[in-house]
């Protein structure tokens, strides 16, 4: 296997009113990396509060883990309906990710990583531009269109276009691909120039874009919470490109392991 890392916040999740508990896309694509046995370094940061719990969670992974703290600990409380739609809510909005974090040290040998930002802020295009060097990234574009502000999320497209130049997997949801192209055809997020977009949609699947494919992926409905599913296809699917899967089979095995996840199966 070729060296993979994920690099992100850690989050402090309120969901459907229950006690807080750990998030962030480093969480969950390292539950996913565990579960399927691949190498990985995981690089999160949060705030000194959170600290000791989400280093010691993070810790019982298993995989190598790198971690910055700084600022307050991004928040988010949310709620699902019967159809999966979420709502949320900025509790919190945590300190950026400086260019100088993590040390080059760590990144040595590091060939694709996935940078996993909760917030538009959390990585601006010079940090993501030394990240990207001699990498592969694949972008999650929550950092694209979610705007860091307390209050009720929301999602715009005011991003600098220029941060896609170091981007060769960019992942959206569909609401985020809505808030960048509108009621277009979700083919025309190709004209973005980044070489290979997915677009999930929740219980529905997926949509895997390249210069030579627009192919739907289907996925089995999972009646739990699916909360960090996204991250963790993420995470699943750049360990299969990482391992020399074309896109299309890469996020066929993506789904299949979210839906272990998300149905217990998978530990």
């Amino acid at each position: 296997m070729r060296p993979l890392a994920v690099i992100g916040h850690l989050s402090r999740d309120v969901v459907a009113g229950g006690a807080p508990r750990i998030g962030g896309g480093s969480w969950h694509a390292a539950r996913a990396l565990r579960a399927l046995l691949h190498d990985a370094v995981v690089f999160a940061k949060c705030g000194e509060t959170e600290r000791r719990a989400f280093r010691r969670q993070l810790a019982a992974c298993g995989l190598p883990t790198a971690f910055s703290v700084g600022g307050e600990t991004t928040g988010f409380s949310m709620s699902y309906d019967e159809h999966g739609v979420r709502t949320m809510t900025v509790e919190a909005v945590g300190e950026p990710w400086r260019a100088d974090e993590p040390e080059r040290a760590l990144l040595r040998g590091v060939e694709w990583l996935h940078v996993a930002p909760l917030l538009r802020s959390d990585f601006d295009t010079d940090t993501l531009a030394q990240l990207a060097r001699g990498r592969r990234i694949l972008f999650d574009g929550q950092g694209l269109v979610r705007v860091p502000r307390q209050g009720p999320l929301v999602l715009d497209d005011d991003f600098d276009r220029g941060l896609l130049r170091h981007v060769a997997i960019l992942k959206l949801a569909e609401e985020e691909a809505q808030a960048i192209i509108g009621d277009a055809e979700l083919e025309s997020l190709m004209s973005l120039g980044v070489p290979e977009v997915v677009v999930t949609f929740g219980l529905e699947g997926s949509l895997v874009l390249t210069r030579d494919t627009a192919t739907r992926v289907p996925a089995h409905t999972v009646h739990t919470d699916p909360t960090g599913a996204g991250d963790a296809f993420a995470a699943a699917y750049l360990a299969a490109r990482a391992a020399r899967h074309p896109p299309v089979p890469a996020a066929r095995r993506a789904t299949a392991l979210v839906s272990a996840l998300l149905s217990g199966s998978a530990r």
